[in-house]
């Protein structure tokens, strides 16, 4: 029979039947003269009544359990190699299927008469108020018994997980809760704030993508965290990648690969988009901002044309002093495509100029005679190089005017170039004595390595936005290089369009994210990039991009969402709105009384109570029910759009763990620097 209403909030009774049951069975089983039975018959019925008691006291144990469960869930803890890896899914944690009954369950924990057993106690409470007012005194160490995190002791402590446990409690049966591999070409959006688990979260997910070995793993990580670059290791190492693991961190460059953000590109017009795009475009900055672009361009075709590889240095060089650029671009140009008698033309030329420097030297505009006599050639001659002619243009500013339309374009790349980061981003190519590695994503793809980047962006937020937004700039031009002719082009015996796997992580991605950033998780999937993108809430994504419209078309553009605890009402919505309406019973009892008008009757009144049910149209799930959520938790909307509820593994250490020492350095500077929530649990 199939009940009206479902009611787990209440007391077992089934113990009761259960107990009467299995003992009327053992007075049958031992004595069936008192029911005045045979032997044979009092056997037959022994089992049938001890048959019904089993049953009836799992049924009491279950809703006891689920009491239970409302309060404190099963430990539940892993270590690295003990998380799951299944070939065509990738692993998330225990959990259940969300639906009506779980609603219904838990709209059923806010009735009033239901709350004992979904709080605490009174004598746990007592206790913990006993363990605060004893601390410090003699009897603390009474307080320190209590307090134990063990199953013997029957005054433990809830986990400190804070949020709404009965969120999860609603269902006793979970399962592993995975997202099939063909859904991460959609991306995944993580959302919660912080310490409330999207670190762990990363760590289960990079572990897994490791272990399959399908593909290189990058995480871009902001704020330096020292959990995630030990884990990233240690898996890593587990399979035998030690080797092809990189770090680079702008915080500690001594032990950090190199890189060269602007080095690599399909059109030269990128790298003056990667530089430029880190200015400010709002009000009367867009028009310094597109200045700059054209001038950093003009810089970059012709430092191409002269068979240089732009880095930050030389671009810093050209773009505060054009003329050094522009006599030996001229002098790399003119034996190529001047006319005959050119030599003794700029000869001449060049005569001139020495004495306009000698006879009025305050009128001289450049700094070598040389320069002039090659500016007049190219404007007798009229030369069409568009090369030249951007050149000439850049050359004819006015120092004073020039330097106030880069005054925001300078400071940002003496930044990117000063000290040691200079070293790091705008790598020495023939620095022989320097044995770090110089990182590209062309050879991280083929080699399906490992990369940690580490931005620092606590010491200096502006570099490492620059360099994060570059980074994925040069990744967009990779990949769609890599769209067109696979990743293998070029190779001996490589296989034309063969793409790849790219597992990329990041998190604070709202801190990297510029323009570039739409086209990677619009159109990134066909070239075979996966992103996990973590961040605090959608205001973080707007307030970075400045519009809303474009932040929506970011969030479009994601088809897994990942939701931990938010707080923000309109971030909670990005999930609840795309929930439908469930149908929900709720009971309702009425009484009343009727007098009678029958003098004659015998009746004078008649009563009733009728106990009514209906069912009333709800959402899913509310926004508070998303703000509630305990540390470790998350609602997730999975292949096309079904409603998981899901907790994380705890991590265990794991004594095998080994870390080369200059990384275990690393890390305890990081630990020293960044707080994490790692031992949220504990």
């Amino acid at each position: 029979m199939t009940h009206q209403l479902e009611v787990l909030l209440r007391p077992p009774v089934e113990l009761w039947s259960g107990a009467i049951a299995f003992s009327s069975g053992l007075i049958c089983a031992m004595a069936p003269s008192t029911f005045m039975m045979t032997p044979t018959v009092g056997m037959m019925s022994a089992f049938v009544l001890c048959l019904l008691g089993i049953i009836r006291f799992k049924q009491g144990a279950s809703v006891i359990r689920y009491q239970r469960n409302l309060k404190r869930l099963p430990r539940f803890d892993m270590t690295s190699s003990e998380i799951p890896c299944y070939k065509n899914y990738l692993y998330l944690g225990k959990g259940f299927k969300w639906t009506q009954k779980h609603t219904q369950r838990l709209k059923d924990t806010l009735d009033p008469d239901a709350r004992k057993y979904v709080e605490p106690t009174k004598l746990y409470t007592f206790v913990r108020k006993l363990e605060r007012d004893i601390e410090g005194t003699f009897f603390g160490r009474l307080g320190k018994l209590t307090s134990v995190d063990s199953p013997f002791n029957p005054f433990r402590p809830l986990p400190p997980i804070g949020g709404n446990p009965a969120l999860h409690g609603v269902e006793l049966d979970e399962v592993d809760v995975l997202i099939p591999m063909a859904d991460r070409t959609g991306h995944t959006l993580v959302e919660g704030s912080t310490r409330v688990g999207k670190s762990r979260l990363a760590e289960i997910l990079i572990e897994q993508d490791i272990q399959h070995g399908k593909g290189p793993v990058i995480l871009i990580d902001p704020k330096s965290d020292a959990g995630l670059l030990t884990r990233m290791y240690t898996a890593a190492k587990r399979q035998g990648k030690e080797d092809d693991f990189y770090i680079f961190h702008l915080g500690f460059p001594e032990i950090s690969s190199r890189y060269n953000a602007v080095g690599n590109f399909s059109r030269i017009t990128e790298i003056a988009s990667r530089i430029s795009g880190q200015l400010s475009a709002e009000g009367n900055s867009a028009a310094f901002k597109e200045f700059a672009w054209r001038f950093v361009n003009i810089v970059a075709r012709a430092l191409v044309s002269l068979g240089q590889r732009p880095e930050y240095n030389n671009i810093l060089r050209y773009v505060t002093d054009i003329e050094p650029l522009f006599v030996e671009y001229m002098e790399w140009w003119l034996p190529k495509n001047a006319e005959y008698g050119w030599v003794e033309d700029i000869n001449d030329l060049t005569r001139d100029a020495e004495k306009q420097f000698k006879a009025n030297p305050k009128a001289v505009k450049y700094a070598h005679p040389r320069t002039e006599a090659l500016r007049k050639y190219v404007e007798i001659n009229k030369v069409s190089d568009q090369n030249v002619l951007g050149l000439l243009s850049a050359l004819r500013y006015d120092k004073t005017y020039f330097d106030k339309i880069v005054a925001s374009l300078l400071p940002l790349l003496e930044k990117l170039t000063t000290g040691k980061t200079g070293k790091l981003i705008a790598p020495d190519y023939f620095d022989i004595s320097d044995d770090r590695p110089i990182i590209d994503w062309t050879q991280i793809i083929r080699k399906k390595a490992i990369v940690y980047i580490g931005l620092d962006a606590m010491t200096d937020k502006e570099v490492a936005a620059a360099v994060g937004n570059s980074m994925f700039a040069d990744l967009v031009s990779t990949a769609g290089w890599i769209y067109k002719h696979g990743y293998e082009h070029g190779m001996l015996g490589g296989r034309a369009n063969q793409l790849p796997e790219i597992f990329l992580y990041a998190d604070e991605f709202n801190e990297l994210m510029g323009e570039e950033f739409i086209p990677m998780v619009n159109k990134g999937g066909g070239a075979g990039i996966r992103i996990t993108a973590l961040t605090q809430s959608r205001s973080d994504i707007e307030a970075k991009i400045g519009n809303a419209a474009k932040a929506r078309q970011v969030e479009g553009n994601f088809n897994n969402l990942i939701m931990l605890r938010v707080k923000e009402k309109s971030t909670a919505e990005l999930l609840t709105d795309q929930l439908p309406e469930v149908q929900v019973k709720t009971i309702m009892s009425v009484s009343g009384a009727n007098d009678s008008s029958d003098t004659e009757s015998k009746v004078d009144f008649t009563s009733g109570t009728q106990d009514r049910t209906s069912k009333v149209a709800a959402p899913m799930l509310e926004p508070s029910h998303v703000m509630s959520l305990p540390k470790g938790q998350a609602f997730c909307l999975l292949e096309g759009g079904q409603l998981w509820k899901v907790r994380f593994p705890m991590p265990k250490d794991d004594p095998d763990e080994e870390i080369p020492k200059n990384i275990a350095a690393l890390t305890q500077v990081m630990k020293k620097n960044y707080f994490t929530a790692d031992n949220w649990w504990v």
